[in-house]
């Protein structure tokens, strides 16, 4: 095999277009084959096998810098880049990770995990080129979905007028920003990439500024009919308004194609776009005809492309997505938003019922929120459901277009806590310390599946912005015969006990009945409280319950700092409560890798055994 050859990118060099062609197939089968058994970014990686090796094939990594945009659309690159070998670690504990990691590689240039961030960094590292008077060239690949994102536009607009040779590549999968007009393109797009071309067009630019009397002015009609005809014929207008030189359409997957034009844009100077269409999925027919549902996949049988995964337990994503369609019936001013994963967050069968009333508004979540604030002020009821690391990014949105106006707007907080395989970007883990100093913001978590569908029915009776988060997976009902009715600040009181109480939030509710049943085996006799609202927190009853007990422990899946723990201590010094000791389970100040969620919990302490055996060394610790 050609592929086991390719330890680094200088490999590939020694490669002509039939063995490259090849070497292409060799790695969409590796790509099946390993995703197949690990999960992960399948459709995307497939889909730019040949514009991955014709980046490699052409610059010179690591000193051109390569920056993916998102990043799971880098297996390829990784497998050129020396990590072949590790792919049966994929995502997993300790493995390699499936986004670019710098401390993985030299060939990661930049770390990258959420969308919209690669034309910034390039434009960054040209600039820091340039100071430094470096010379290498600088690579932005970013897809058509991350080009709806507001930061690659800023971007754009800023390397447009900055004239830093910079390339950006536009990955369209989709066909959604220009389609391939045939010949007549392939024809412009040959004539504008040939450095001559280049060279007339300027040195006729000079030759009439030079006319007397009338140069300048007939420069700017020849400019004016030029650009006519341009955007007649061309594609690619806006990004040469911005100040780019607009080049393609480029078939993504002919590589002596691309491998042509890429070397002739290497030669041309400024800022430029090159567009290249692509298939996602390409090459595993599956994929090809459902790319969102392989976008990222579970392990999965080749030759049926059906899941693996025995799972088929009702998610915290399908309860939400089934009770918002059964309000929707009775609130007709309930609307729905996504930023593009209306899939993932459960909105799919809300999309069908509600056509009118269902707003995908692409990878925008900064614009997703004040959109939401302007439907809400319209007199509307917007849900936006969002995962939680995603929400991260409309951090300003939320408070000055939501919170400072009260407005009602329900963010349906998917994915919140660990979620496992992709890793630091992805972990959900700050929601509750970021949302929690907003002024105005009620912020709720469901200790189980009951719970959140009560949760979500309650949030349309506050009058001003909600937050309800609730985890990736399986949404269980863990107190069937328990039904407290949900009141506004109010705790739940699920077991009482003389020795200690625990305070566990939302997901962590579950290891948390674990333990006191444990417990109370062993002659231990805790209570345990559901906090239900995170903010405003139950103050009464947590002055009640320090009243009662010397010992607290609190439990979450979120960072220690500014999450609920912190404000239990909070409360407790307000109130001049001393003698209490509080133990704080939570995730420490660190970024937290890829790993099973399992293994997470019990790499940071946060797992059923390890928490109660700490539990029970502070119940017998002397004093």
């Amino acid at each position: 095999m050609i592929m086991d050859g390719i330890h680094s990118p200088k490999d590939l060099k020694k490669l002509n277009a039939d063995k490259l062609n090849i070497l292409a197939k060799e790695i969409r089968a590796f790509l099946i084959e390993k995703i197949s058994h690990s999960g992960g970014h399948l459709a995307s990686n497939l889909g730019v096998v040949e514009l991955t090796l014709a980046l490699h094939y052409c610059f010179d990594s690591p000193k051109d810098k390569i920056i993916w945009d998102v990043g799971h659309q880098s297996y390829v690159h990784k497998i050129l880049t020396g990590r072949k070998d590790q792919f049966d670690r994929l995502r997993k504990y300790k493995g390699i990770s499936g986004f670019p990691k710098h401390k993985e590689s030299i060939h990661d240039i930049f770390d990258t995990g959420h969308s919209s961030t690669s034309i910034s960094v390039a434009l960054g590292l040209a600039a820091a080129r340039d100071l430094n008077n470096e010379k290498f060239s600088v690579i932005a690949v970013i897809g058509d979905g991350s080009l709806t994102g507001g930061m690659a536009f800023e971007a754009l607009n800023n390397a447009g007028r900055s004239n830093s040779d910079l390339i950006v590549i536009l990955n369209d999968n989709q066909m959604s920003i220009a389609p391939n007009v045939g010949g007549l393109s392939k024809y412009l797009n040959k004539l504008r990439t040939e450095p001559v071309y280049l060279e007339v067009k300027e040195d006729i630019s000079q030759a009439l500024k030079k006319i007397p009397g009338i140069g300048e002015s007939l420069e700017k009609t020849v400019k004016k009919t030029k650009e006519g005809i341009r955007y007649l014929l061309v594609p690619g207008s806006l990004f040469e308004e911005l100040g780019f030189t607009y080049v393609g359409p480029v078939d993504g997957h002919n590589i002596k194609e691309l491998v042509t034009v890429i070397q002739r844009v290497k030669k041309m100077k400024g800022p430029i776009l090159l567009h290249v269409n692509t298939v996602k999925g390409k090459g595993y027919s599956f994929a090809e005809k459902y790319p969102s549902r392989y976008h990222g996949v579970d392990t999965f049988d080749i030759e049926t492309g059906e899941s693996l995964r025995k799972d088929n337990k009702e998610s915290y994503s399908d309860v939400f997505g089934k009770t918002l369609v059964e309000l929707a019936k009775e609130n007709k001013k309930l609307v729905a938003i996504t930023a593009a994963m209306p899939d993932g967050t459960g909105l799919k069968e809300f999309s069908k019922k509600f056509p009118q009333r269902f707003f995908d508004v692409g990878i925008a979540e900064q614009h997703a929120v004040t959109f939401a604030a302007g439907l809400a002020k319209g007199g509307f009821h917007p849900v936006f459901a969002v995962y939680s690391s995603f929400l991260q990014r409309a951090y300003d949105q939320i408070i000055h277009d939501v919170c400072i106006q009260n407005l009602p707007v329900v963010f349906a907080i998917d994915r919140a806590g660990i979620v496992g395989p992709d890793g630091e970007t992805h972990q959900g883990i700050f929601d509750l310390s970021f949302l929690s100093h907003m002024p105005n913001m009620t912020i709720m978590a469901p200790k189980d599946k009951s719970e959140f569908v009560e949760m979500l029915k309650y949030s349309f009776s506050i009058n001003g912005p909600v937050a309800i988060r609730y985890p990736k997976g399986e949404a269980p009902d863990l107190f069937p015969s328990v039904h407290q009715p949900i009141e506004y600040q109010r705790a739940e009181i699920l077991y009482e006990g003389k020795d200690a109480a625990i305070i566990a939030v939302g997901k962590m509710m579950e290891k948390a009945k674990i333990i006191v049943e444990n417990l109370k085996e062993k002659g231990y006799h805790l209570t345990l409280i559901n906090p239900r609202f995170i903010k405003p927190v139950d103050e009464e009853s947590i002055v009640e319950l320090a009243k009662q007990h010397n010992k607290i422990f609190t439990m979450e899946d979120n960072v220690l700092s500014g999450g609920f723990g912190s404000k239990v201590l909070e409360l407790l010094a307000k109130h001049h409560i001393k003698d209490v000791e509080v133990r704080i389970f939570a995730f420490p100040d660190e970024f937290i890798a890829q790993g099973s969620v399992e293994e997470l919990y019990r790499e940071y302490g946060l797992d059923a055994e390890t928490m109660e055996e700490e539990i029970i060394r502070q119940l017998t610790a002397k004093g």
